[in-house]
């Protein structure tokens, strides 16, 4: 099942409490801990009052946090200025080694959880909220500890000098995308985000000369009213786009760090498989998407539009080609294969500590590259075991989302039992070829489907009908 963030705009009826309802036993089968250990509350709240803050102060820079409304845990804040004909990008990142000692309880947990953990309107923090959302988080009005990038860039947006370095800093502003879209749109933003927008958009086209791709995954968003449920794709706003491209410039600057001094963790991805790019034009054949034999993976991706259902259908059935990302931890000589095949170059995780462990050491390994420091002892330590720490906590993230998004998919369907419905076959088993999954053009729905005869036709266009739309085992099955 792709992977894919769901959010909820519900009231507070019958359907809204059987989601919770639904969320919590989800979470008890999964043998979840939603709750913290209390020594473990106990440290963060004191690791919150007693912070060990650096002598550097950046408060003066109008750095502003830009993420979904209802957002607390707030890891990174932004400034854009002009430098010359080009700019400079200052990205302020959440310093959780303020608050955290290694070995001490605190961290104990995070390296047990690994992530935090989405499904739906519900959250499983990777850090207690006295951090999370409170002392770490990079909140407005707010002097916080920080770790400061400060990344110079050409007029093309090319990266021409990178620092990293502790300091404090103040958000002025916690903003929202659609706020700050609305602003852009009407012409009345402040510089700082007509920047981002020349800075993204000169980002995008560095993306796509070297052969890159960020797949444009829609949310799916649930609309809940009294007993009714709808299922819908909410696609990215641009500014979410370019405010991505900000992430990634700062995970390539601190990749070719890493890569340079041979020491660190990098996220990877292979190349996909020549069979698997072929069975995924059958796949926009079938959903009737024009993809030209000349055209290249990445941009035909470029080339999709979120807004059409069946041009959706294609950017989930696209993550296949995604399968096999993973970390690498390496100190002295580099990994086998280094690269994100998907972003066509090196690339690390740096900018959410506040959510996902890995980020923590990689920002230390960073810090100290820059300072031109010794990288702590503490984090060497931890370089070859975080990957397989990231693949547990990764599988627990996925099965999480999953089950969650099955529980919604199947109270979408529960009425609609016998009905048939557009979609395409996106696989099938190896062990057994007439069972496997089929993406609805409408609704946003993925479920597995079973041929009364013969193999599932993989990247054909099909209708199926609907047999099973069951909420208590979260099931959603079809017949072709």
């Amino acid at each position: 099942m792709a992977n894919r963030v769901v959010t909820v705009c519900s009231d507070d009826g019958v359907a809204a409490q059987g989601l919770r309802n639904g969320i919590t036993t989800i979470q008890r089968e999964q043998h979840l801990d939603v709750e913290f250990p209390a020594a473990v509350e106990k440290a963060a709240e004191a690791a919150a009052k007693s912070p060990r803050l650096p002598s550097l102060d950046h408060t003066d820079i109008p750095f502003v946090t830009i993420d979904p409304e209802s957002s607390m845990d707030l890891d990174q804040a932004m400034h854009l200025e002009r430098s010359g004909d080009g700019y400079v990008v200052r990205y302020a990142i959440a310093d959780l080694a303020a608050f955290i000692t290694a070995g001490d309880a605190i961290d104990v947990e995070a390296n047990r959880r690994g992530e935090t953990l989405y499904g739906a309107d519900s959250k499983i923090p990777l850090h207690p909220k006295a951090l999370s959302e409170g002392a770490a988080s990079l909140l407005p009005d707010q002097v916080r500890p920080a770790l400061v990038w400060t990344i110079t860039l050409d007029k093309t947006g090319e990266g021409t000098d990178v620092k990293l370095e502790r300091a404090l800093v103040r958000s002025r502003a916690k903003l929202n995308y659609e706020g700050v879209q609305q602003q852009i749109d009407a012409g009345s933003a402040d510089e700082v985000f007509t920047l981002l927008q020349e800075v993204g958009e000169l980002r995008l086209a560095k993306e796509a000369e070297r052969g890159g791709v960020s797949l444009p995954m829609p949310e799916q968003e649930i609309e809940i009213e009294g007993d009714t449920w709808r299922l819908e794709f909410r696609t990215m706003l641009p500014v979410e786009n370019w405010n991505a491209q900000i992430s990634l410039l700062t995970g390539f600057a601190a990749a070719s760090m890493m890569v340079r001094a041979r020491v660190g963790i990098l996220r990877t991805l292979p190349p996909p498989e020549a069979w698997a790019v072929k069975r995924l034009h059958r796949t926009a054949q079938a959903l009737r998407v024009d993809w030209p034999d000349d055209q290249r993976y990445p941009d035909f991706i470029r080339s999709l539009d979120p807004n059409k259902p069946n041009e959706a259908a294609m950017v989930v059935a696209c993550t296949t080609l995604l399968r096999g990302a993973g970390y690498a931890g390496f100190n002295g000589d580099l990994p086998a294969q280094p690269e994100h095949a998907a972003l066509a170059s090196e690339y690390a995780h740096v900018t959410a500590p506040l959510r996902r462990l890995v980020d923590r050491y990689a920002l230390e390994v960073c810090v100290a590259l820059s300072a031109g420091s010794e990288v702590p002892a503490w984090v060497l330590e931890k370089l070859p075991d975080l990957p397989k720490t990231m693949e547990e906590s990764g599988r627990r993230s996925h099965g999480y989302e999953g089950a969650v998004l099955s529980l919604v998919e199947a109270a979408t369907l529960q009425d609609r039992v016998g009905q048939k419905f557009d979609g395409v076959v996106l696989e099938a088993r190896r062990d057994d070829p007439h069972k496997g999954d089929v993406q609805l053009h409408t609704p946003a729905v993925e479920g597995s489907v079973t041929a009364a005869s013969g193999d599932l036709p993989v990247g054909e266009a099909v209708t199926v009908t609907l047999a099973e739309a069951d909420v208590s085992t979260r099931v959603v099955r079809f017949t072709l």
